[in-house]
């Protein structure tokens, strides 16, 4: 089934949409979260939670904004590193380890850091900025990344290393 069809029988309310939709892409979600969530039954379960949320949310898909694949990709994402944040959470904190609360100044720092680090990714070459993402996004390992893209985890972990120092370079000295 074609990815418009998918799309246009969720917004009509058709289960059966779910079904090919998990088929067709099930395995590229799964291949999202497996580097987030560890635990296989943990992933299995918000791999549920990622499908239950593209049904609640399907209506808000703009595809002038990006495209199905990528929208979906931040929804398992965001699902799954949602999900290790609240499994954290309900862990007891012991009194050595201080509360994990920042100031509204670092929390503008910081996101003005990440709007210098985007403009900078801009800048580098498309291969570069993927291999960004798979590591620091999809939080993918050296070894994965080097074994799908055939090259060593050593040549991966150079071109890392030349990526870290331009990026450096390109905002200016500060620590990426």
């Amino acid at each position: 089934m074609k990815e418009e069809d998918i799309i246009a029988r969720l917004r009509d309310g058709d289960s059966q949409a779910m079904e090919a939709l998990m088929q067709q892409y099930g395995p590229f979600l799964r291949y999202i979260l497996t580097p987030i969530l560890l635990n296989a039954s943990e992933r299995e379960e918000c791999f549920s939670e990622v499908i239950a949320r593209i049904w609640q949310k399907q209506a808000q898909y703009d595809p002038g904004k990006g495209s199905w694949k990528a929208w979906m990709a931040a929804i398992a994402r965001n699902t799954a590193l949602n999900w290790n944040r609240t499994r954290k959470q309900t862990e007891p904190l012991s009194e050595e380890i201080p509360a994990d609360t920042m100031a509204p100044e670092d929390i503008l720092l910081r996101k003005e850091r990440q709007k210098a680090l985007e403009q900078a990714l801009l800048q580098v070459s498309c291969q570069e900025r993927l291999l960004f993402y798979r590591k620091y996004y999809y939080l993918q390992s050296t070894a994965q990344i080097a074994r799908e893209l055939g090259m060593t985890e050593r040549a991966v972990g150079g071109k890392l290393y030349r990526l870290k120092k331009k990026l450096r370079n390109l905002l200016g000295g500060d620590t990426v």
